[in-house]
Order: structure tokens, then sequence, then C-alpha cells
């Protein structure tokens, strides 16, 4: 097919594209402007070495995914609960809880995904001092130059996880456009067999149209 061949097959069925793209766009805002808004609050904590030598910065480094295992515990989701009194189980906390860790920064970030965000700021604030508080009783046992702190780097934030309808409608739009040019195909492979134009005869035949008979009126 030549552009000429493609710009008569856009006009004749753009529209099938255009209109698949709007309702697939429409229908992915309004689904997803229906959905139970989810936020996410985000802290972390920082693991700071007493010393700046390689070795305790090294031995700080290995402790960073034993710090993320016991955070990460059915322990610390029961301790938070009674803490802040939520009506939940630990297994369910568990499940809208992520940590993370970093070894480069010596950080461990915590992301708690709830409906309401200022009950995620909560809980994640919470479920850091966790380690601050562990940090804490662990240094009481060690040399003032042999000590690891925990220290929340800033107070945690909330922000909209989901949905986001903006873009959700966005993706539909472009998964509607993709549809529609799979219909389209389809549809002009299916009827590749009939003849509309003196290109399609030629097509066909694979040979020169030299004349054609003229529509005649009356």
């Amino acid at each position: 097919m030549n552009l000429v061949e493609y710009g008569r097959i856009l006009l004749r069925r753009g529209w099938i594209i255009l209109l698949l793209a709007v309702l697939t766009a429409g229908a992915a805002y309004v689904l997803s402007s229906r959905e139970t808004p989810v936020y996410r609050s985000t802290v972390k904590v920082l693991v700071v070495p007493a010393r700046t030598d390689n070795g305790l910065t090294l031995a700080s480094k290995s402790q960073l995914n034993q710090f993320k295992e016991y955070l990460d515990s059915s322990l610390i989701a029961r301790q938070v609960i009674d803490k802040l009194q939520l009506d939940m189980t630990p297994d369910a906390l568990m499940g809208n809880v992520t940590i993370a860790a970093d070894d480069l920064s010596l950080l461990l970030q915590i992301d708690v995904d709830l409906p309401d965000g200022e009950i995620a700021n909560r809980v994640a604030r919470a479920w850091g001092e966790e380690l601050v508080i562990y940090r804490n009783e662990e240094n009481q046992k060690n040399r003032r130059e042999d000590r690891v702190d925990a220290r929340l780097q800033d107070d945690p934030r909330y922000s909209l996880l989901r949905p986001r309808p903006a873009i959700n409608a966005a993706a539909g739009g472009v998964l509607g456009l993709l549809l529609g040019g799979v219909i389209v195909f389809v549809l002009e492979f299916l009827e590749s067999s009939v003849i509309r134009h003196r290109d399609d005869v030629e097509r066909t035949l694979e040979l020169p149209l030299l004349a054609a008979i003229p529509d005649t009126e009356g």
C-alpha cells in the first residue's frame, strides 16, 4: 500500500479508531474515579555509625538487611497496632507495608499504603521508631565509639498512590487507538477482494488500467 491508500483507509474508517479511543479513555477514567483512594506514606530511617572508619561503616552496611528483617515481622506489626490502637490484624497491616534497604545511603525506606493518609503517616512513623528504640537499647550494651544509631530522616509524608484517573484515561486512549487500528486492519483484510477504485483493479489483475467508463446520470 502507498500513502494514498493509507489516507483513503483513514478517511473511510478513521472514525472507528477515534471512537474506540474515546470510549476506552472514558471508561478507564470513570472506573478509576470510582476506586477507593489509597495513599502512600514514606519514612526513611538513617543508620548512623558512631565512627566514619571503613570497619564500622562496612559493619553497618552488613547489618542493614538484619534491620530490614527485624522490621519486616508480625511482631513489629503487632506492636504498631497496639501503640496506635488500630483495628486490623498484623498480617493485614504487613500486607500494606514495604521495607527496602539502601546500602549506599545507609538507610531503610518504609512505605505504608492505606486508605487514610493521616493514619498511614502515623503507622510509618511508629514503624520507623521501632528501629530507633531497638538501636537505642542495643547501643547501651556497646562502647560509645562502637554504637550504630537509627534516626528518622524526616517526618513521614503521604501522597495519593491510586487511582490516577488522568493517567488511566491516557493509557485507555492509547489502548483504544491500538485496538481500533487492529480492527481497521482486519476489516481491510476481509474486504481486500472488494473492488472500489481503479487502483483496486490494477492491484487485483496486476495489469495497468487503460480506460474507465464514467458514471452516467438518468
